[in-house]
């Protein structure tokens, strides 16, 4: 089945988060509107024809009513009780929201973004979360927050593998208000306090290099940057540019329509750009509608927190030769996500396809291998285009 433009969803797919947050969860999504009924969980006798976790949260709660000696809130437990629900799905990508949640990880996506102004990674297996690099004029850059600083505690509650993703989530907040974070750097623990503010994020950041490259690193796919991505190629095409080197190392995703946009500046007209695939076999083939714009020799750079939307970036481009692909293997995250909205305004985010590239390379739990394999030496403290040797074989490549 093909799909156009307007008949597109927004899809998402986030690891690398701006805690502004762009927050995610390494993960693509479909952002959609639909409403599902929801309702409280009410006491029911045994024997009435009901499921066995309705008995058993009936009994529950009638224990409690009857022996715990303080007050029970009931919002606050059927919300516990629906996320452990979910999380028992054993799906890393599998999230119940409650309403302020939902709203804030809607805004995340569709770029409005109130936080402390960091990129950072989520490792949901060790349970940390790691300061990529703290974003310009930032609330975390003001407070000393530092590339490769450990977040370790969020407001005196300390990380662990079990609630990596509520913390995560927690960083965010309200414009305004504090958040308390316990931050490892190197041998030495502390504390600081941040303030979330509204942050007006670029995801583009670009300029020319030697011999008439041009250079885009596009930070993330999140809402408004294939817009963004063709005005600094136009700016940069008539500046002399002769080629283009694509910069999507520690790319963690955003939203998949942002990716497809930005692959028809560049893949013929009607070139297969994705496939995806649901839990019934069915598939979903998006197309490229747009004429390309881009008639230059291109590299793409990746490594292995290029993930989700980079990968389905990077390898349509590989599939048809339209690139050069250096680097390290990516992420290999290739499963899409759905976003839906309940009735009450809370929400569910599940994993609802997988997707492939034009060619059906797999990419889940595999990853896009680059055209030619380029490791960073393991000494550098500090990444400059001297010394990152990524940047400096794909200059060779365009030269």
């Amino acid at each position: 089945m093909n799909t156009g433009k307007g008949q597109r969803v927004y899809r998402i797919a986030m690891l690398i988060i701006i805690t502004a947050l762009i927050s995610s969860i390494i993960t693509a999504v479909i952002v959609s509107e639909k409403i599902t009924s929801s309702s409280s969980v009410k006491s029911i006798a045994e024997g009435d024809g009901t499921t066995g976790i309705e008995t058993a949260l009936a009994s529950i709660r009638t224990i409690l009513e009857d022996e715990y000696i303080g007050e029970l809130d009931d919002e606050q437990m059927l919300e516990m009780a629906i996320k452990g629900y979910v999380a028992g799905v054993g799906d890393e990508y599998t999230v119940y929201y409650t309403p302020e949640e939902m709203s804030e990880e809607y805004d995340t996506a569709m770029g409005n973004y109130v936080g402390i102004g960091i990129y950072m990674i989520v490792n949901y297996e060790e349970g940390t979360i790691t300061v990529v690099e703290p974003m310009e004029d930032s609330p975390a850059l003001e407070a000393g927050l530092k590339e490769g600083d450990l977040i370790v505690k969020v407001d005196g509650e300390v990380i662990t593998p079990d609630n990596v993703s509520e913390m995560s989530n927690k960083i965010k907040g309200e414009e305004g208000t504090i958040v308390k974070l316990g931050i490892k750097r190197d041998e030495e623990e502390f504390e600081v306090e941040v303030e979330r503010r509204r942050i007006e994020v670029s995801h583009i950041e670009s300029r020319m290099i030697e011999d008439n490259i041009a250079y885009i690193q596009i930070l993330d796919f999140d809402g408004g940057v294939a817009k963004e991505f063709k005005e600094n190629y136009e700016d940069l095409k008539s500046k002399g540019a002769k080629s283009l080197i694509i910069d999507i190392r520690g790319n963690g995703g955003g939203v998949v329509d942002e990716a497809i946009d930005i692959l028809e500046m560049i893949c013929d007209k009607g070139s297969t750009l994705l496939i995806e695939t649901d839990k019934d076999g069915n598939e979903t083939i998006t197309k490229s509608e747009e004429e390309p714009i881009i008639d230059m020799p291109i590299v793409v750079l990746v490594n292995e927190n290029s993930a989700s939307a980079s990968e389905i970036f990077a390898g349509a481009l590989k599939d048809y030769n339209k690139a050069t692909i250096i680097g390290t293997q990516t992420y290999g995250k290739g499963v899409i996500q759905t976003l839906m909205r309940l009735s009450d305004g809370s929400g569910l985010k599940t994993t609802t396809e997988e997707y492939c590239t034009p060619n059906r390379n797999k990419i889940n739990k595999v990853g896009i291998e680059p055209n030619i394999i380029v490791e960073l030496p393991d000494d550098i403290e500090e990444l400059t285009e001297e010394n990152d040797t990524q940047l400096q074989r794909a200059i060779e490549e365009l030269k």
